[in-house]
């Protein structure tokens, strides 16, 4: 199974698993599964470490990497068919982060983990966490 990380549940599994539900913890864990972050979640987290708002080191530059690396956590990179799908989603949410992954979700055939409902009015497989 192919999945992206929505931002909150990629921070659950880096500080917090019991967060998650078994389903997605197992889902995650699975080294049969690619699990991928997209770049623009590690933006939100730089924007909310930035401001406080998020329980990781500080020094997100150098723990993030670490953390990726080794619990194989593929980075998916922000392309330019990306960042134009997004012109093409329904405008349900405003959000331009889930609108981001959810076109990536879709051009790449991901399944999102997430805890955010709002996924489920995109044509897009959601795995809920």
């Amino acid at each position: 199974m192919n999945l992206l990380l929505d931002t909150h549940a990629l921070v659950w599994w880096l500080t917090a698993p019991e967060q998650l539900n078994d389903a997605s913890r197992d889902a995650i864990g699975d080294p049969g599964n690619a699990i991928h972050i997209s770049v623009a979640s590690v933006w939100e987290l730089a924007i909310k470490v930035g401001l406080g708002k998020l329980p990781v080191p500080p020094d997100l530059a150098s723990w993030l990497p670490d953390q990726l690396s080794r619990e194989r956590l593929v980075t998916l990179p922000i392309t330019m068919d990306h960042a134009l799908a997004v012109e093409q989603l329904p405008p349900h949410h405003r959000d331009p982060f889930d609108r981001l992954l959810i076109a990536q979700a879709l051009a790449e055939d991901l399944a999102i983990v997430s805890r955010d409902r709002v996924f489920q009015v995109y044509p897009v497989r959601l795995l809920p966490c």
